[in-house]
């Protein structure tokens, strides 16, 4: 019989959270807001009208910001 090759395991995308992050004067500083309800640690995605978490489903609307009407 012939040998079978070992499963391999997809290698996932690294979390590339350092993006969110800038070093200002030997200092690290956060680009995006931080989740009230999660704490630090979990970011708030950043839309055109809005910030929102994805883990609880926080979200804050921006000001000034108009709302989305739905059209039917």
């Amino acid at each position: 019989m012939a040998k079978r090759n070992p499963k391999r395991k997809a290698k996932r995308p690294s979390p590339q959270v350092w993006k969110f992050y800038k070093i200002e004067g030997g200092k690290l500083v956060r680009l995006r807001r931080m989740c009230p309800r999660c704490g630090s640690g979990v970011f708030l995605a950043e839309h055109p009208d809005r910030y929102a978490c994805g883990c609880c489903g926080y979200t804050e609307f921006k000001p000034g910001a108009k709302p989305k009407t739905l059209t039917y």
